[in-house]
């Protein structure tokens, strides 16, 4: 059975038990600060656990679009080195929302897996919780009868909280679980040892395949747990897991998943698969990482510096090593991978094949740009290894490693491997402490201390009306107080709010919220999945009174002028450069707005010019908006409404529309186009491989920038004592520069040639060998380096000089000698610039011939060259 069938007999499994078939939410995650991807079905479906949001339908299943490779659920280390563990992976789930519980949701996975796929039954296994005494919850007994009736007592196992207790945090919904486990082993494996021994023991061939998670308490902050008044099914089953088990393969990557890519992989580097281990690991790793990198960039998230994208670019490096130490690849040869991968999945997920295009543009750069920092990495560790074994020692330095590490990308288990061909080893220690260290700086720089909610009213549901109302009276429904880098602040959620919460790239609004006794500010709004938030660095007195909540309408207004502009800058880079653009980020702000969209080449200056005007014309046309509130998706998208990839919509949406301009929006606009005033591009920049951004400002903002431009050209007018011709005022001055520069060199060559010949004549003999010591003048302290080597050229015979100037305040000194004294050892440049220039409070270093130092203390100047006489008057002697 082919994997796109399994799928597909699973929608039709569940759609037959009255389940509504919902698509993939998005892999990378937004709207959500606890997490950067989607690292579970449920996740999409979080909102409905917590509370704050009704479902659209009581049963739902899908195909989740999953990521493990941070915090608790990181697989990233065993993919490729086993059979089954996974970066990107697919969940199947059926979900109940308050509907039906235990008996169902085991009753149908059974049917499904035995009826269905007609799986062995006499190799499965169930486990179930066995209850916790410090929690206070017994053994899940209520599952344990359900598994009674296809299952006999030996193959229904008990399971600790560790394996048989879901939580989806530290605090939050969470309940008892169900596995079914599968034991893959040969008859007579199963008759040496049964496989209820090894389930759970991380045994290749005994695997877990599907969880029926019950979730029936919340767990408080504190860590008690309150019995929730609705029971929810979330169940989660691993596709490629599933997969392997029908296909009868005993690895996941031997699946028509996976052995496509490792065979075009194989094609692609002349390395045949089976050929040897290493070979084989760097396969799977690539295999899997491929499908990781396509279906981020396709989700929207780009390979960067920072959170999510730094992930991102860390999994696609990690490839590139793999395939350049174990495959000999040294070309970009990723990217040639994506036509296999889509026929594989694109069926499944389009938008492999709506971001092709995108998607190898962006690989290929970033494998291109990271095997140049490989080929630089390895040679400094070569010069490392010189460097180690010169002094005869076998421990190389744990810090070099992370720096290493850290700045050029390569994981530890790479450097030791290249360090191991020559003999040495790393010290892990040291090693770990700078890894622990960096991993401390960055959870004190996100730590987040959040409390439990307290609820005040029972109000499931918030209300936004701030399309409409800029204040409204409202209520608390709840509050918690935070902690953010030690700072208090509170988050509060209304009954219904004027305030739009941050999404969509604009930012959230700020206010004020009064009543009789008291005004409070709010600082932001933000929103937590569904759950508007409102921040602020005080707490109501009396949290029970009426309020009056009020938007910042300036800011507001400024804000809804630049996300209409945005729109219409959208539409211009269109129809000016290609239906190809396609906006890939935002930031909305009162101040200016920021648009990253998908382009391949700069953007040239009279295009930008062009889409400025192009712009600026429908802000004159003054446009009436046209927005529809509510509407299904299906018809928003026959009204030719833009969606964007990586966006999780609703079944029902709200679309803007300015002429034929029509998007999916969920921002505040203005009402006009008119309302803008006027538009201007302020940058065009290129952003990551294949995306470009432009800043613009637009309304006050923009008039402002005119006028600032203006006042500037006027001031450089005054300036040039340009009389209307200032281009040619200006000209007519960098010509004039130009000829004064190049005499000016002339001249700084002549004073070179005559300080030169000072210093030259000042030399003393000392026992056959030329000193000089010499403090220039300033104007030659930007040429000490090229004076320095140019009396060690005309000297005949062995020679040394220090020369020292002043330059802008600071100390500077050089040292230098004939070839012969720095070989023989009679001096050494570096020691000697070590020794002095701790008069001028400096540091420096060099080679054995030459050596320069900087410093703070100018002062210090006679006394570092006195003392260098000395020394070398000394070592001559």
């Amino acid at each position: 059975m082919r994997a796109s069938e399994v799928r597909q007999k699973f929608f039709d499994f569940f759609k037959s038990k009255e389940h509504v078939i919902v698509p993939s939410a998005p892999m990378v995650v937004k709207n959500d600060p606890t997490l950067m991807f989607t690292n579970a079905g449920m996740n999409q479906f979080k909102d409905i656990f917590l509370g704050n949001r009704e479902p659209a339908a009581p049963r739902v299943a899908d195909a989740q679009k999953c990521l493990r490779v941070s915090g608790k659920h990181n697989d990233l280390e065993e993919v490729g080195h086993d059979t089954y563990h996974h970066t990107m992976f697919e969940m199947l789930g059926n979900w109940s929302f308050g509907d039906y519980f235990k008996k169902e949701a085991i009753d149908w996975a059974w049917e499904f897996l035995t009826g269905e796929l007609n799986v062995d039954k006499e190799r499965l296994y169930a486990t179930v919780f066995e209850g916790d005494a410090s929690d206070g919850v017994e053994r899940d007994e209520e599952a344990a009868q359900c598994w009674q009736q296809y299952l006999p007592e030996e193959r229904i196992l008990n399971g600790n909280k560790k394996d048989n207790f879901w939580e989806m945090g530290e605090s939050g919904p969470c309940g008892p679980c169900s596995e079914i486990h599968i034991d893959l082993r040969s008859e007579e494996e199963r008759l040496k040892k049964g496989g209820h021994e090894l389930v759970n023991k991380d045994h290749p061939e005994v695997i877990e395949i599907w969880n029926l998670v019950f979730i029936q308490y919340n767990r408080k902050s504190s860590g008690e747990l309150t019995s929730l008044p609705q029971k929810h099914v979330d169940t989660g089953m691993g596709f490629e897991r599933l997969c392997r088990v029908l296909q009868k393969k005993s690895s996941n990557y031997d699946t028509d998943i996976f052995l496509p890519l490792i065979q075009q992989i194989a094609s692609l580097t002349n390395v045949k698969y089976g050929a040897s281990n290493d070979g084989d690991v760097a396969m799977r790793v690539i295999a899997d990482h491929i499908r990781t990198i396509a279906f981020s960039i396709a989700d929207g998230q780009l390979p960067s510096n920072n959170k999510a994208g730094y992930v991102i670019r860390r999994i696609l490096r990690r490839a590139v090593r793999y395939a350049y130490t174990f495959l000999n690849v040294r070309k970009p040869f990723l990217s040639g991978l994506l036509p296999v991968l889509i026929d594989v999945m694109g069926d499944a997920y389009p938008e492999l094949k709506s971001q092709k295009e995108l998607i190898q543009k962006v690989i290929h750069e970033e494998e291109e740009s990271f095997l140049k920092t490989l080929a630089t990495g390895i040679a400094l560790l070569d010069k490392i290894i010189a460097e180690t074994l010169k002094g005869e020692y076998k421990v190389v330095d744990g810090k070099v490693a992370f720096e290493l590490y850290d700045t050029f990308g390569f994981p530890l288990d790479l450097t030791e491997l290249i360090l191991s061909e020559k003999g040495l080893v790393v010290n892990r220690r040291e090693f770990e402490k700078e890894m622990e260290a960096q991993k401390s700086r960055a959870r004190n720089a996100s730590a987040v201390e959040t409390g439990d909610w307290v609820v005040l009213r029972d109000d499931k549901e918030e209300e936004f009306v701030g399309y409409d109302y800029h204040e409204t009276e409202v209520y608390i429904t709840r509050y918690r107080q935070v902690k953010v880098k030690n700072k208090e602040q509170y988050q509060l959620v209304f009954n219904i709010t004027p305030f739009y919460a941050e999404s969509g790239g604009q930012v959230g609004d700020s206010g004020i919220i009064t009543s009789e006794e008291e005004k409070i500010e709010i600082i932001d709004t933000k929103k937590e999945n569904d759950l508007i938030i409102h921040i602020a660095k005080k707490l109501p007195a009396n949290q029970e009174a009426a309020f009056k909540a009020t938007v910042n309408v300036e800011k507001r207004r400024r804000a809804a002028s630049n996300h209409t502009a945005t729109h219409l800058l959208h539409k211009a880079l269109r129809a000016m450069l290609g239906d190809h653009v396609e906006q890939k980020g935002s930031l909305v702000h009162p101040d200016y707005l920021r648009f990253d969209f998908a382009h391949f080449q700069k953007v040239t200056p009279e295009e930008i010019r062009q889409v400025e005007k192009m712009v600026n014309a429908e802000i004159r046309a003054n446009i009436q908006v046209e927005e529809h509130r509510e509407v299904p998706l299906e018809k928003a998208r026959e009204m030719g409404a833009m969606a964007l990839f990586g966006e999780k919509y609703g079944d029902v949406v709200r679309t803007i529309g300015f002429g034929d301009s029509v998007e999916l929006c969920g921002g505040t606009h203005v009402h006009a186009t008119g309302e803008i005033g006027f538009f201007r591009i302020i940058s065009e920049g290129s952003v990551s491989a294949g995306i470009r951004r432009i800043e613009a400002v637009s309304a006050d903002r923009a008039e402002e920038l005119v006028y600032s431009q203006s006042d500037v050209l006027e001031e450089i007018a005054g300036l040039v004592k340009s009389k209307g011709e200032l281009r040619k005022s200006i000209e007519s001055l960098i010509s004039q520069n130009s000829r004064l520069t190049k005499d000016l060199e002339g001249m700084m060559q002549n004073f070179l040639r005559i300080e030169k010949q000072s210093v030259i004549d000042g030399a003393e003999n000392v026992n056959g060998v030329s000193v000089i010591i010499r403090q220039v003048k300033p104007e030659l302290g930007g040429n000490l380096k090229d004076l320095a080597f140019q009396l060690r050229n005309d000297l005949d015979g062995e020679m040394v000089a220090v020369l020292g100037s002043e330059v802008n305040g600071k100390p500077q000194l050089a040292v230098i000698l004939s070839d012969s004294l720095a070989e023989n050892g009679t001096l050494n440049a570096v020691e000697l610039i070590r020794s002095v220039a701790q008069e001028i409070k400096g540091g420096g270093g060099g080679q054995p011939f030459f050596a320069s130092a900087g410093g703070k203390n100018p002062a210090g100047l006679d006394s570092a060259l006195s003392k260098a006489k000395a020394l070398i008057e000394e070592k001559l002697g």
